[in-house]
């Protein structure tokens, strides 16, 4: 009898160390820098974030949830119409963490951060898109891409503002546009190098007009000269001289003497020996 009241003692004993231990256990919670937790007591979350550090808790009535509070990347499509009524397509990296202060209004209102992702930062980030891409045309949203990731920002930043969620960064990592735009850029392309070739084209056949001009324009003043030349006294002589280089660099054999000038008006005729010009 007195061995099984022992037993049932050191039993007793057992069972209130085992509830002071759960009970211990349940009365406290740490949390790690970079983390923010929000107490609940009977489902009911209480005003106060728990930040980095120890805190007490009502132990098994009481659950702590613990939010992430670092920096989180997301990448996130979004689609949209833009000033010229073209559709373009664009994937952002957004860099964004929630701020401690603000996760039991969090908890209470989105709870666990795929739900922020999902239900918040996504359909923001297709309205913000849609706010930049309609200021302006496809094909200024493609060329001047910093003043579009500048006004998605800006439009971005004033959504999520009141969610408690501070955006860090955001990226650009791809933009697209329609086949159908694609198709008239190459075509638009396609046109200028022709228009470009054209140009080329016709500048070089002005100078090479210019250059036949310019040939004409010197040929002409070398018959003036030569007329002139000829008109003048001993003309006859250069015609002589040219009709003889002419014949022997045509390959035609010389003869010996050849006679001109043999005329009444112009005197005694006038004897070359050919043999010595060829010598």
């Amino acid at each position: 009898m007195k061995t099984q009241t022992l037993s049932l003692q050191a039993l007793a004993v057992g069972l209130a160390t085992a509830i002071i231990v759960i009970f211990s256990l349940n009365s406290f919670v740490i949390i790690n820098p970079g983390e923010a937790g929000v107490l609940s007591i009977l489902g009911k979350a209480r005003n106060g974030a728990l930040l980095e550090g120890f805190h007490i808790k009502p132990p098994l009535i009481s659950s702590v949830d613990v939010y992430d509070v670092t920096v989180q990347k997301y990448e996130i499509p979004a689609q949209s119409s833009t000033k010229d009524l073209q559709q373009l397509s664009a994937k952002f990296a957004i860099n964004f963490r929630i701020d401690q202060k603000e996760v039991v209004e969090i908890r209470r209102k989105q709870g666990t951060l795929a739900n922020i992702v999902s239900k918040i930062i996504a359909p923001q980030t297709q309205e913000s898109f849609k706010i930049a891409a309609a200021r302006r045309t496809v094909e200024e949203a493609i060329t001047k891409r910093d003043e579009l990731k500048e006004d998605f920002d800006n439009a971005l930043d004033q959504r999520l503002d009141k969610y408690g969620i501070i955006v860090l960064d955001t990226s650009v990592i791809d933009l697209a546009f329609s086949p159908e735009f694609a198709r008239a850029v190459e075509e638009k392309q396609i046109a200028e190098q022709k228009a470009q070739r054209a140009v080329y084209v016709a500048r070089e056949a002005e100078q090479q007009a210019q250059a036949d001009i310019n040939r004409a324009k010197g040929k002409a003043e070398a018959q003036r000269l030569l007329a002139e030349t000829l008109k003048a006294q001993g003309g006859e002589l250069v015609l002589q001289k040219e009709a003889i280089e002419a014949w022997k660099s045509g390959g035609a054999q010389m003869p010996k003497v050849l006679v001109t000038g043999s005329d009444s008006h112009n005197g005694a005729p006038f004897i070359f020996n050919l043999s010595n010009m060829q010598e």
